[in-house]
């Protein structure tokens, strides 16, 4: 009799690893840019704006570096618990729907339960509560409460009611432009206390939610037939076939924000040609070659998106 062989399956991921997707780690940086950036505009024109040494510059950009990372990684535990049941397949009363970008992320998959994303999620919300009270220069002004809570915002109800938007509005991505670009106006009103109008942070502000439905309309349109199926809402789906002249109104408020914001900070010409001139190239070739019915052109041209986001410091 022949000796049987036993087919050995794959090794299963540690709990390390599977922690790390959960995070969204394994992207890196994909994603955690997106929270970064608005924070890095607005030290760059903060420290423009107040003369800041470039050394503490420096210092600060790195510690919002962690924050973004930190913020980006929460918000991602929080989402897939709360889309657990959407990410392995649709509990509305209709028929069951598998999304196939989604279905095998730790939570949806089973192999991180819910009590333990919750653990993560609970250590990362304690440390990003602690950071707002960073010993740093940023607080040295006055109104140190009014700015913890400003910064208290971001985390709820921004952040924390993000993950039900898809479920009650078709325009989740504008609630996410609030939320992944709320460090713009926290940077810019713990560096310039001073500002009491706040028309640049606003008009820089509302601009960069601008960006982010941009960015993740052509994020979301990789999931739209999959969404139309299993009743979820976004921009893409909203937007049906007429996507692209859309994203380009939106793109066109962006840059005049942007541009505005420069001239309210009295920047220079290189500003606004690297800048902004940067800027209109890149969304103008984006939108030109964008194939939202084509999930690999979406994903490819996000990703990027992410490569030609300028920081806007004119020297």
């Amino acid at each position: 009799m022949a000796p049987t062989t036993t087919l050995k399956s794959a090794d299963p991921k540690s709990k390390f690893r599977l922690f790390f997707e959960l995070n969204r780690l394994h992207k890196f940086p994909a994603g955690i840019e997106l929270v970064f950036w608005p924070c890095a505009w607005a030290l760059a024109m903060a420290s423009y704006h107040t003369s800041r040494p470039f050394n503490v510059f420096l210092g600060d950009l790195v510690f919002y570096a962690f924050a973004s990372t930190l913020v980006h990684s929460a918000a991602c535990v929080l989402n897939d618990i709360c889309d657990r049941d959407l990410d392995a397949q649709d509990s509305y009363d209709k028929p069951p729907v598998v999304l196939e970008r989604t279905k095998n992320r730790p939570i949806a998959s089973g192999a991180i339960s819910v009590n333990e994303a919750l653990v993560c999620l609970t250590i990362e919300v304690v440390i990003g509560l602690a950071m707002l009270v960073y010993p740093g220069d940023p607080f040295k002004h006055d109104l140190p409460c009014v700015k913890f809570i400003i910064g208290l915002i971001g985390i709820f109800p921004l952040h924390g009611l993000y993950p039900i938007m898809k479920r009650y509005t078709n325009w989740p991505q504008a609630w996410l432009g609030l939320a992944m670009n709320w460090g713009f106006v926290v940077v810019w009103v713990y560096l310039v206390p001073e500002d009491r109008t706040y028309i640049l942070p606003a008009c820089f502000f509302a601009g960069t939610i601008c960006w982010t439905i941009v960015y993740d309309t052509i994020y979301a349109c990789q999931d739209r037939v999959d969404d139309i199926k299993a009743g979820n809402n976004s921009t893409a789906v909203l937007f049906g076939d007429n996507v692209r002249p859309i994203l380009a109104l939106f793109a066109a408020a962006f840059i005049a924000a942007i541009a505005y914001a420069g001239i309210l900070n009295q920047h220079g010409p290189v500003y606004h040609f690297f800048t902004v001139g940067g800027a209109i190239v890149h969304l103008l070739w984006q939108l030109i070659t964008l194939k939202p019915e084509v999930p690999a052109d979406c994903w490819q041209k996000f990703k990027v998106h992410l490569k030609h986001v300028l920081c806007n410091r004119d020297r």
